[in-house]
Formats: structure tokens, sequence, C-alpha cells
């Protein structure tokens, strides 16, 4: 029996079926059914990561204070089922304080399908907005992409085939 310690906060009747899945040996060709090798993205570098990050950026958040960096972290593993990270730094420069938004997200992300990415990339904007993982939090995130639950789940889907 697989641990699906990715999957805890989920209901038993849904662990049950992912557990069939993995017993049957399965559980990889149903992902591979939803993406497609096709799926794939060509977002491999911090630059193609930082332009796609703005745009998503600009589509949803217009209004929101800027993101001064965002890059590919191959340091970031799985701590906490974190596969991004926000960090607010603030520094003193002179009589100014100055404060720069960074994005980290885990180089395993460049593997995954496309869609996964975004949906790692729009939660870390929506802490831009949002600090907390509370209601508003949530209901950002689907604002930006709408599959963001199903999203969710199936990256979780992917860490637990992975192991």
């Amino acid at each position: 029996m697989a641990t699906l310690k990715y999957l805890n906060g989920y209901s038993p009747n849904l662990q049950q079926q992912v557990q069939q899945l993995i017993d049957k040996n399965q559980l990889g060709s149903w992902l591979e059914q939803r993406y497609p090798r096709q799926a794939q993205h060509l977002i491999q570098s911090d630059a193609a990561l930082y332009d796609y990050t703005q745009r998503l950026k600009q589509q949803h958040m217009r209004s929101s204070n800027p993101v001064s960096k965002v890059f590919f972290d191959t340091r970031m593993h799985v701590i906490d089922n974190a596969l991004g990270l926000h960090q607010f730094v603030s520094r003193v420069q002179g009589s100014k304080l100055k404060r720069k938004n960074e994005i980290k997200v885990s180089a395993i992300l460049k593997t995954l399908p496309e869609p996964l990415l975004r949906m790692v990339v729009v939660h870390e904007l929506a802490h831009l907005r949002e600090k907390e993982h509370n209601k508003a939090f949530y209901q950002l995130c689907q604002h930006m992409e709408t599959d963001y639950h199903q999203l969710e789940l199936d990256l979780r889907l992917f860490l637990t085939l992975r192991g």
C-alpha cells in the first residue's frame, strides 16, 4: 500500500480511487491520458519563467505590487507540500525602505505539464494580495485559473506517482 501523503486532505473515497490506480499500476497512464506529452512546456529558463509570470500578472493582477524576481530553484523540494515560494524582501536604501516581491518555483515543474506550472505560479501570484490561505485567496486563484482545484489535485497525483 503506497503512502498518499500528498492527498491527506482529500476524501477517503478519492484516496481509495487513487490507491486502486496505484495498485493496478495505472496512475501513470491515467495522468498520461490527461496530460499527453504535447502538454510539456518550453519554459525552462528563469527568464522564460519571469516572462510567463509577468504575462499572468498583467492579465489578472495589473494593480498588484510588481514582482521583481522569478526563478526556478533546483534546491527546492517538496517540503510541506510546497513547490513554490513567495518572499517579500525589504531593504533599506538610504532613507527609503525598498520592498521587493520574489517568487521561487521548484525546478521539478520544468518536467511537468504547463497547466501544473501555471497553477503554482497563480498560487504564488495570489499571495501578492492575500498572504494567508483563506477563502479570498482561493477565490483569487480560481479567478486567475478556473480549474485551479483540479490542477492542484493533478499536481498532487504527479507527486504521488513520483514517490
